[in-house]
């Protein structure tokens, strides 16, 4: 029985932060962050936006086209949990209006939990074809000011049904996977802003790279050669270059290094502008390769997940045919072209009132997506659907 992605859909905020502007109020070369790092543009949540939010609007345009009913199971992956005990799903699974025979989780280790989702959902419904399941990945990545990660920031959401037959995606069995434990990466319980070792945590992740691939070459059988396109975790767009770079290099595979571009391309196009979304970056990076490939019918995609502290895993999928008929590339490219653009001020405001530690507080209107979060009320947040 082939199980996988049936459909997928993205999301990310209504407004963006050019690192041109950035670079200027920085006083740093724009060069810095267009080649160093390989990215143009970030986008940036507005206060009453969050990942419930962003989550319920990548989800809406799956449920629109099958019968939200018979959803059995949302599995929520992030590192940008808004409670320390409800899980966000729960306030997802009410926007949108799910059964309550339903189970809801969340799930976390930094941005591989969006995989091990998938990876989970996939296992629920070889267990049992009736399920349908879920799966939601959202994340905004903050730092402090003025540290080296504030230039990759960013947000978004990706939802994506798991069931049998699928028409995107078939996730193959087998893959390879390590863990260790490291301090690259972490956030702790009474901070709002990631920390991060970045040059370490580049060092982690290539390392994982290698011992994930092994095992994953040595658990299905194959090569870098049976492999047509690869997506990775982007928490910036050069990133994907090194890491594939190295899997060449390490595979002793012989082809130009524009073949070995290429091989990535795609999938890099909408983290470029986008920035990083933690958890749900590998999967914007697929919707990326689906939405700028001429065709992918039958063609092999790996995929690296990787999560700091570490978890990493490669695993494999095989295009199903006729897939194009289901993509909603439309709707990811008018988000991405109808942002806003943000002043450095405004951004500035986002940021400092982004995560107020009040007990009451009602926000603005800054957004016009489908959800909001409207506010909190002794300390409960308060959601709304805005539109039908």
């Amino acid at each position: 029985m082939k199980v996988g992605i049936d459909l997928i859909h993205f999301a990310t905020s209504d407004f963006y932060l050019g690192l041109d502007l950035f670079a200027t109020e920085k006083k740093q070369d724009v060069n810095k962050y267009l080649v160093g790092i390989g990215q143009e543009k970030m986008s940036i949540a507005p206060p009453d936006e969050d990942i419930v939010t962003l989550s319920a609007k990548a989800a809406e345009p799956i449920l629109q086209q099958i019968d939200r009913q018979k959803i059995t199971a949302v599995l929520f992956a992030t590192e940008s949990g808004v409670d320390q005990s409800k899980s966000a799903g729960a306030f997802v699974h009410s926007l949108l209006n799910l059964p309550h025979r339903c189970r809801v989780i969340e799930l976390k280790h930094a941005c591989y939990a969006g995989a091990a989702a998938l990876q989970m959902a996939v296992t629920m419904v070889k267990a049992n074809p009736k399920e349908q399941v879920l799966v939601i990945a959202a994340d905004i990545a903050r730092y402090d000011l003025d540290t080296s990660g504030e230039a990759t920031q960013g947000c978004g959401a990706v939802a994506m049904l798991i069931r049998q037959n699928p028409r995107i995606l078939e996730i193959e069995p087998g893959s390879g996977y390590y863990t260790e434990d490291v301090m690259d990466f972490w956030r702790p319980n009474h901070r709002e802003t990631a920390l991060v070792d970045g040059k370490y945590s580049t060092k982690v992740y290539l390392n994982s790279l290698k011992h994930a691939w092994t095992h994953f070459s040595e658990e299905t059988g194959h090569e870098f050669a049976n492999i047509d396109q690869f997506c990775y975790h982007i928490p910036f767009t050069k990133m994907a270059e090194k890491a594939h770079k190295q899997l060449v290099k390490l595979t002793q595979t012989q082809q130009p290094e524009s073949l070995t571009l290429e091989q990535i391309r795609p999938s890099q196009i909408y983290n470029r502008v986008i920035g990083n979304s933690y958890s749900a970056s590998l999967f914007i990076g697929f919707c990326s390769l689906l939405d700028h490939s001429e065709k992918l019918d039958h063609q092999r995609i790996g995929f690296f997940s990787y999560g700091s502290g570490c978890v990493a895993e490669f695993f494999s999928g095989i295009i199903q045919p006729g897939y194009q008929v289901q993509l909603m590339t439309t709707s990811h490219q008018k988000q991405i072209a109808e942002r806003k653009p943000l002043t450095y001020q405004q951004y500035l405001t986002f940021y400092h009132q982004t995560e107020p530690n009040q007990q009451n507080i009602d926000f603005p209107v800054y957004h016009q997506g489908p959800f909001r979060l409207v506010g909190i009320q002794d300390h409960k947040r308060c959601y709304r659907k805005t539109q039908d």
